[in-house]
């Protein structure tokens, strides 16, 4: 079976909203009944932007997927956004002393074998509202059966 971009989203999504402690939505901002936060700024949008099946990559048997994605954080200072930024960033790239990611994405019949940051634009402000962008890359593989 493939991995289904939309369920590696869902499972990041939920990653970032544990992990950051902090409502993140999905291609649009929280509503005022996501957890944990609501729509109370600072919040992260996470917005899928593809995904690439063709097979594993070069060198990575392993590898069905790679899904890439942009998270926004939205805040009212800059301060705050880039604050928000630095918790994202720790949510997906932190690592423990054995070199395992501190936070899970947990993706059923899948795996995460490897993240990484594909670009980071900074702080941008349009009419008060900051905010601070990032994406990422997801390397899944599908899990025996």
């Amino acid at each position: 079976m493939p991995v289904s971009g939309r369920l590696v989203s869902l499972a990041a999504q939920s990653m970032l909203a544990t992990a950051t402690t902090r409502s993140c939505g999905y291609g649009t901002a929280p509503t005022a009944s996501s957890t944990p936060t609501g729509a109370v700024i600072p919040y992260s949008v996470l917005y899928p932007l593809g995904i690439t099946t063709s097979g594993p990559a070069y060198g990575d048997a392993d590898a069905d997927a790679r899904v890439l994605f942009q998270v926004t954080c939205v805040a009212s200072t800059a301060e705050q956004a880039e604050w928000m930024a630095d918790k994202v960033r720790a949510a997906m790239l932190g690592r423990t002393a054995k070199g395992d990611f501190v936070t899970a994405i947990a993706i059923a019949g899948c795996a995460v074998i490897g993240r990484e940051l594909d670009k980071e634009e900074g702080v941008t402000v349009s009419g008060g509202v900051y905010s601070y962008v990032q994406r990422y890359v997801l390397t899944v593989t599908t899990l025996g059966s």
